[in-house]
């Protein structure tokens, strides 16, 4: 098992609202990368897309805590079994943190050349989830 946690990014929205932004597959597809993701679809509580490099892959949203905490776990035929947690802390009004953590069960050949990929991709997409949060004043 392979774990890994990104960074803890400020955001100034309450947590409900970041909550609901991120607990909606559907307002994700703004921020898939299309250099490297392609086909997304998606419904509330699940997607599905091509990963450049790696292959089809299918995520459904198995446990939330509101206001706190979305998990996501990969399903269907997907290469590896992968699990998401996005965590959600409010600090003050309108001042929140978030952090992504992912567990990837992968042998140890893969987690060799895997892992700095699986640190560096949550750590961007931490980075992309707070600016573009940061930005959006109509949540």
């Amino acid at each position: 098992m392979t774990k890994v946690v990104s960074k803890i990014k400020a955001i100034r929205q309450d947590e409900d609202k970041i909550y609901a932004f991120v607990s909606d597959f559907n307002n994700l597809d703004e921020l898939v990368p299309p250099d490297k993701i392609q086909n997304w679809k998606s419904s509330a509580d699940s997607c599905h897309f091509d990963v450049t490099g790696i292959g089809s892959l299918g995520m459904q949203i198995t446990e939330k805590e509101p206001y706190k905490l979305v998990k996501v776990q990969t399903y269907q035929s997907s290469p590896m079994g992968v699990t998401l947690w996005i965590q959600i802390k409010q600090v003050n009004p309108g001042d929140s943190r978030i952090r992504l953590t992912a567990q990837a069960n992968m042998n140890p050949l893969m987690k060799g050349l895997v892992s700095k990929h699986l640190q560096q991709g949550i750590d961007a997409m931490v980075d992309k989830l707070a600016e573009y949060l940061n930005h959006r004043s109509d949540l």
